[in-house]
């Protein structure tokens, strides 16, 4: 143990003064007086002396009123002072009476006699004066006290009497005994709980949010919030409160720390191991949900054991931010155990697995092709998700939002908008739907195959110059597009945006609003055309009709 206060007198120093004191308390002795005249300050005794002396007011007065008045007798302890004027106390005629009656029921030297006083002065170098609640005055050395003189006024402890003596007018105390005495006890204790690994009987002694301060037999250990329970983390107010009696186990001590760690699961039987042969992967069970976190739910078997219900296997629902949105605290539930853990003590369980799959419902009800009404759930770079129903979502891809502009078109909706759409697509191992706002209305390639179809020739300006093809401008919201291998016998390096040219289309992908054109095809699509027209008219000769493409 480390003292207190570092500057505690050396006991030859301490011996001269304390020798001093009594010497000085051997000339004292109690006269009657009386009571001359009385002032705030005090009264005015007269003991037969030349002069009156003086007993102050602090030791006469009781709530503020003195308990005496002009003309009283009075004993008081007459002090040996250098001056004309005596020295006189009433509290030490009164304390000499209290150490009388305390001697009288104690003797001299009394065996494990202990005293709670408080602080009321310090003598430097010296002590300190304490006082109990009768009134009753002790003195405490420096060297017996394990107490710095700095802020000691006013604190109460609990001290050792050493001695009585009624001669002298003092009881000495020690705080440093119940210390060493209280520290030597802890160590036996520890010493016997350490080489022990059976159960102790405990009593609650305090109760805080990490778990529970445990007396056993006169030293506190503390049970981690953790070992209260085979749940694992629990709040220890659910379970115990103070006063409360239990049984528990020493885990470890921590001699540097001087901490000792308690268990009370471990002195329970362990239900896991109960479990093992009674649950498997795949049984339905009934459970009460009894937490929540952020990522799901905590489910009570019962039987001191909880499951994992997490938010993902709560419902089909994908947009469930928390579990309390689904669930209530104590609401009583069946789920489907999807593992069990004995060893690592785990168990995750699922409520959504017990319930009808929403894309089952959804193929029952919706094709392909099909226009239906959705709703904006969230937004991406690459697209809209959208909600068909409960717990099937379709992905609108960028290029499905409209048949031009779509970045532009895009930044128009918000979540929660509803749309109607089209059902493109349905992956039925993914459980994945695409769907399309653009395809609901026509395309503008509709109005543009009246008139032009696969192999027809059209001409358009160069919109732009890729690495891998030339874009042309067909129309004011259609373009081509024309492959590096099919613009010859046109040279790339010598074309330029603006530059009218014909082309033939080869392709027209009315989904995605494309065509496709080729150059190199064209003069084939011209000699093709002129055979048609020669199959179509029997009265003109091919000469005729090759000699009126020559005159064009």
């Amino acid at each position: 143990m480390k003292l207190d206060d570092n500057n505690l007198p050396d006991d030859e120093n301490f011996a001269k003064m304390f020798e001093e004191s009594e010497k000085r308390n051997s000339k004292e002795r109690v006269v009657t007086g009386t009571i001359v005249s009385i002032n705030d300050n005090g009264a005015l005794v007269d003991v037969g002396q030349k002069v009156e002396g003086v007993v102050n007011m602090r030791e006469l007065a009781k709530d503020g009123e003195c308990t005496f008045k002009k003309g009283d007798k009075i004993d008081v302890m007459m002090i040996p002072s250098g001056g004309e004027r005596p020295m006189l106390s009433y509290k030490k005629v009164l304390q000499k009476q209290l150490i009388t009656e305390y001697f009288e029921k104690h003797g001299e030297a009394p065996e494990e006699l202990t005293a709670t006083a408080k602080v009321v002065s310090v003598k430097r170098g010296a002590g300190f004066v304490l006082e109990d609640t009768n009134g009753l005055e002790f003195f405490m050395p420096m060297g017996l006290s394990y107490l710095k003189a700095e802020g000691a006024v006013g604190k109460t402890v609990v001290a050792k009497v050493i001695s009585i003596d009624t001669k002298k007018n003092s009881i000495i105390i020690s705080r440093k005994a119940i210390i060493e005495q209280r520290d030597a006890k802890r160590k036996e204790i520890i010493e016997k709980i350490s080489n022990s690994d059976e159960p102790i009987n405990g009593t609650v002694s305090k109760v805080v949010s990490f778990g529970l301060f445990i007396d056993i037999g006169g030293v506190d250990g503390l049970c981690y919030f953790k070992e209260i329970s085979h749940k694992g983390p629990v709040k220890a107010a659910d379970y115990y409160k103070e006063g409360d009696e239990v049984m528990v186990k020493v885990l470890r001590y921590d001699k540097e720390k001087d901490q000792i760690a308690l268990s009370i699961k471990q002195c329970l039987p362990d239900p896991w191991i109960d479990i093992e042969n009674q649950l498997e992967k795949g049984d339905t069970i009934a459970v009460t949900v009894s937490n929540f976190e952020e990522y799901g739910a905590f489910v009570d078997l019962g039987n001191d054991i909880e499951g994992l219900l997490h938010i993902s296997e709560i419902s089909w629902e994908k947009h469930l931010k928390r579990p309390q949105d689904a669930l209530s605290l104590g609401e009583e539930i069946e789920v489907q155990v999807l593992e069990l853990d004995t060893v690592k003590k785990r168990l995750r369980v699922s409520l959504k697995s017990l319930q009808p799959k929403p894309f089952d419902g959804f193929l029952k009800k919706f094709k392909e092709k099909e226009q239906v009404k959705a709703k904006i759930v969230s937004i991406t770079n690459f697209g809209l998700f959208a909600n068909i129903c409960p717990g099937v979502d379709g992905l609108i891809h960028n290029e499905d939002i409209s048949w031009e502009n779509q970045m532009a078109e895009k930044e128009k909706y918000k979540k929660g908008d509803e749309v109607d759409v089209k059902i493109l697509g349905i992956d039925h191992d993914k459980q994945k739907v695409s769907l399309s706002i653009k395809a609901t209305g026509s395309s503008p390639l509709d109005e543009f195959m009246k008139s032009n179809k696969v192999g027809s020739i059209i001409t358009g300006k160069i919109k732009d110059i890729k690495d891998f093809g030339i874009f042309v401008q067909i129309t004011d919201n259609i373009d081509g597009m024309i492959r590096l291998e099919d613009f010859a016998p046109l040279v790339v390096g010598e074309s330029n945006v603006g530059d009218e040219i014909e082309a033939v289309i080869t392709n027209i992908d009315t989904m995605r609003n494309k065509v496709r054109l080729s150059v190199k095809k064209l003069e084939y699509q011209r000699g093709k055309e002129l055979l048609n027209k020669v199959n179509d008219n029997d009265t003109s000769t091919f000469g005729d009709v090759l000699r009126d493409k020559l005159k064009k």
